[in-house]
């Protein structure tokens, strides 16, 4: 099923881009049609990086990698590359604290000062998985697709927790949407 939601906090991600920049930007997530389409009308470079196949992503085990080192070979990110937008989705809903704090570690070095990011969060701890998938139709409406199945590993922080939890990253609004998820408009913090 899919279906558009539109977005209050996702324009402030492009209004500040010049209309000649050139933009790196980090989608957390499947690459979907539309979201490919939205960005050819920008001059950038799209990383995807779908980690939510991987799930669950969980502490270092015997003869396993460590959670940053887990992170960094995924990601496996150019060292010169810096994000002008990260598109996180809801992935933090579905890493402990631990992956979280990893993934900020790696993600850190590719953020500058105006960097802007979007993710979607809980209001409530209790909150039931959305099982989503979110591509962007222009800057304010977003299609959101149904997954077939839940994701394993879904934990969910409140805001106040999460908001600790990305060290990198300021939360600098918010909007309550009506089925009780959290839309978050976020800043690089160096």
């Amino acid at each position: 099923m899919t279906t558009f939601q539109s977005s209050k906090l996702l324009p402030s991600l492009f209004h500040k881009i010049e209309d000649d920049a050139r933009i790196s930007v980090l989608h957390v997530g499947t690459a979907l049609p539309e979201t490919i389409d939205f960005f050819s009308d920008f001059r950038c470079k799209l990383y995807f990086v779908d980690l939510f196949d991987e799930l669950p992503i969980t502490a270092n085990e015997d003869n396993k990698p460590t959670l940053e080192q887990y992170f960094t070979q995924s990601l496996n990110f150019d060292p010169n590359i810096q994000f002008d937008v990260c598109l996180f989705w809801d992935f933090f809903n579905f890493l402990g604290n631990e992956a979280v704090s990893a993934f900020m570690a790696v993600l850190k070095p590719h953020l500058h000062a105006n960097t802007l990011g979007h993710a979607f969060a809980v209001h409530k701890r209790k909150s039931e998985q959305s099982k989503q998938l979110y591509g962007i139709v222009d800057a304010n409406r977003i299609r959101v697709r149904t997954r077939s199945t839940l994701l394993p590993a879904y934990a969910p922080q409140p805001q106040a927790r999460l908001e600790n939890m990305l060290t990198c990253l300021n939360f600098d609004r918010s909007v309550l949407l009506p089925d009780g998820r959290l839309e978050l408009l976020l800043s690089a913090k160096l």
